[in-house]
């Protein structure tokens, strides 16, 4: 879906992405869309940043000893007795009559609730700067990882675009000579082709169907020169599963190739009864 970039910005998301309120899906979506518009994204920074500058220019630290100030004036104000007024003698034949005076509200009281409501408003900023501190702090992290993968996924798109791009410049190069490979006795379904270029010594194995080998073995390539055989290179996991083409050692003559079970890591002389497949000119 086409994102407006200015509509976006302006309806006041990215503020409420900064200030943690959203849900998990709606802070996936802003990531996301940071993720893909540089102008989102530096506008996002700057309002983190501005979020953060707030935060930490507006974080107090108590003085010390006040919280037990407060509270000791606070339990004292609750706990203050109300005297009782002193009775009034009656007189018998005139009535008496007194004006009522207020009594005056005690100043310490006051104060007391007073700084402790302070207190703890004060109390209730820090703790909600430090909340809104640590969320600004797991929204970078989360975007910096985002961005990391992001960046890793593009390097390695851009590696098998050029791995891809390589192969097709060696099947459609004329100088390359294909022989393709059958299986023997051993492994009758077994199929694979070997690319040689007599010219530069390049040879390319492109495999069609192998038996998986055992645990701890490898297939080996060997070309084989008027009877001798020369280590052309082990072929990796992916080359055996089929999944991409494989440039092996270069090779200066050969007549046919063949493709033993060795070792990891190959062996100097080839397991002859292991021999998977086999192809000459």
């Amino acid at each position: 879906m086409t994102v407006n970039i200015q509509d976006y910005i302006e309806s006041g998301i990215l503020e409420e992405y900064a200030l943690g309120v959203l849900s998990e899906a709606e802070r996936t979506e802003v990531e996301r869309q940071a993720a893909t518009h540089p102008e989102i994204q530096r506008e996002l920074t700057a309002i983190l940043a501005a979020v953060d500058g707030y935060a930490q220019a507006h974080t107090v630290e108590p003085p010390a000893g006040l919280r037990e100030r407060v509270l000791a004036g606070w339990q004292s104000a609750i706990h203050q007795p109300v005297q009782a007024p002193e009775p009034v003698a009656a007189a018998p034949a005139e009535p008496v009559v007194r004006q009522l005076v207020p009594e005056a509200e005690p100043s310490a009281s006051r104060f007391n609730w007073l700084m402790a409501a302070s207190v703890a408003l004060l109390l209730l900023s820090a703790a909600a700067n430090l909340v809104l501190y640590n969320r600004w702090k797991d929204a970078e992290t989360s975007l910096v990882i985002a961005q990391t993968e992001q960046s890793r996924v593009a390097t390695t798109m851009q590696a098998v675009n050029k791995s891809l791009a390589s192969q097709v410049q060696v099947l459609r190069n004329d100088e390359f000579k294909a022989i393709d490979l059958s299986g023997t006795p051993a492994a009758p379904t077994a199929k694979a082709r070997v690319l040689y270029n007599a010219a530069t010594k390049a040879v390319f194995v492109d495999v069609r169907r192998l038996p998986a080998p055992p645990a701890g073995k490898q297939y080996q390539l060997w070309a084989l020169d008027n009877g001798k055989p020369v280590d052309a290179g082990v072929l990796v996991a992916a080359t055996t599963a089929g999944d991409s083409l494989q440039q092996m050692k270069d090779i200066s003559s050969a007549q046919a190739f063949a493709m033993t079970v060795e070792p990891e890591g190959g062996s100097e002389n080839p397991t002859l009864s292991t021999m998977t497949v086999i192809g000459k000119f």
